[in-house]
């Protein structure tokens, strides 16, 4: 019998967190294997084509935008760490998004003033208030590993005492980040507060793919071992360590560390010493179904939507629970790709209009295959009208023979691809800061460990790797 290969670190899943604390311990010299099941680096912000067509899964925008000279943000950090130069990135900041509710509206611009001043305008009994609340987050440090926990719900009805202007906060930083049905946890609020409100939103040209290039092309670099379609079948654990891991192709590895970013919960149940539904009060129950359109891009030019990103609720309060039915359309994100600052002669292909919204995992699983692809499609149209009843209005002859394309993606798609129970999107109600398993050579990466974003991903990778890889 050959002796299992031997890894100072293996990863499982190449996606954002991955591949970032893959690079990471690769620059030290670690010798490092990066294990995916499916055949696309990027997890839940990856890529695939239809046709011609490139479609994003995920990435709306690269959160923790700051132009280029500020110091201590987490996006410079992340740069330094991975010494990725900023015009690698090729991020090019949003034209304007905003939040919508109840005739309100709040610029989520780039510029944390004209929040503020919409604040002040629009919730003028509040301003004080907020101002406070802001300099109380301020105050935190949200990417500490003893993280500050609680309810952010109860937190600004305390503070603000506005039950409008505290759905409105809630809303984006909900949907940007929740693991947990109508409220999201204080440190991932502040962590939220600073990405979408402090800093802002931009996107590579090319959009995720450029990110998940770069991350690719430094593993080369350093020497990091890809395997792709070769998925972790188990992970043989005694004596308190992870021995081994079994791998879907019948072969065995070893390795020193073992980090996950396949989620808590789906990484406690490859463990050989636990029961097959171990950790079942954990699973996070919140998915999302995503419609996407693409448009003639003439016509799409003169549809007059500018908006980057639009949270939406046309509710008299915002409910963030999975719904009993397959989608609930009383709020979401809307989000066009083309609203972005990318500069002279660079322009998109097409016209694009994303929309997001909570949706039922259960639901959707049960449905027999004709019945869901049938489902798709009635939503695929409801929810491109619900999007459209917030931008300017255009009619529906105009609209429908602008229209190039649609798809649509619903937890079950996530499911798939990502292994994610209940395909939720940000995975366990419990999130664990320093990474640490009851496992003493097994820590979690990625959504499950608590950093949120595209960035907060690759950071989380990062951080993981700095704590339990070259400082231990």
């Amino acid at each position: 019998m050959s002796v299992p290969a031997h890894y100072d670190a293996v990863i499982i899943g190449a996606g954002m967190s991955g591949l970032a604390a893959a690079v990471r311990l690769g620059m030290f010299g670690r010798k490092v294997l990066v294990l995916e099941r499916h055949n696309a680096a990027g997890g839940l912000n990856s890529f695939y084509a239809r046709g011609n067509r490139k479609y994003d899964v995920g990435l709306h925008a690269l959160t923790n935008w700051v132009p280029e000279g500020a110091k201590g943000a987490p996006l410079v950090k992340l740069m330094r760490q991975l010494r990725i130069r900023r015009e690698e990135l090729d991020l090019c900041p949003q034209l304007g998004s905003r939040v919508t509710m109840a005739g309100k509206n709040l610029r989520l611009d780039n510029d944390f003033d004209h929040l503020l001043a919409d604040v002040a305008e629009q919730f003028p009994g509040s301003v004080d208030r907020f101002r406070a609340l802001d300099a109380w987050i301020a105050g935190l440090d949200e990417a500490a590993l003893e993280a500050h926990g609680g309810s952010a719900r109860a937190l600004l009805d305390e503070r603000l005492g506005d039950p409008l202007l505290r759905d409105m906060l809630l809303l984006p930083t909900c949907f940007y980040g929740s693991a947990l049905e109508d409220d999201i946890e204080v440190s991932q609020f502040a962590i939220m507060w600073r990405s979408l409100f402090r800093e802002g939103f931009a996107r590579p040209f090319i959009g995720v793919r450029q990110v998940i290039r770069l991350l690719i092309d430094r593993c080369r670099e350093h020497g990091v071992e890809r395997r792709m379609k070769c998925g972790v079948r188990s992970l043989e654990v005694r004596a308190g360590r992870v021995s081994a891991l079994a791998l879907d192709d019948g072969s065995e590895v070893t390795a020193d560390a073992v980090y996950s970013s396949a989620g808590a919960v789906e990484t406690l149940r490859l463990r050989s010493d636990v029961a097959p539904l171990a950790g079942a009060a954990e699973v996070g129950r919140l998915g999302y179904a995503e419609t996407i359109a693409t448009y003639d891009p003439a016509a799409f030019a003169g549809f007059g939507w500018k908006d980057t990103i639009v949270f939406f609720c046309d509710d008299e309060r915002f409910s963030y629970r999975a719904p009993a039915e397959l989608v609930d359309p009383r709020s979401g994100v809307i989000c066009i790709p083309n609203n972005y600052r990318y500069g002279e002669g660079r322009t998109l292909d097409e016209g694009w209009l994303r929309v997001t919204a909570l949706a039922n995992h259960d639901a959707w699983c049960r449905l027999p295959e004709a019945d869901y692809l049938a489902q798709k499609q009635a939503w695929c149209g409801r929810l491109n009208r619900v999007a459209r009843a917030h931008l300017p209005a255009i009619a529906d002859s105009v609209h429908d023979a602008a229209l190039t394309s649609t798809d649509v993606f619903t937890p079950r798609t996530v499911r798939k691809f990502t292994g994610h129970l209940n395909g939720a999107i940000y995975g366990s109600t419990v999130k664990r800061r320093d990474g640490r398993t009851d496992v003493a050579n097994l820590f979690l990466i990625g959504t499950d460990q608590g950093f949120l974003g595209v960035t907060g991903a690759m950071l989380s990778g990062i951080s993981m790797a700095n704590l339990h890889g070259l400082k231990a």
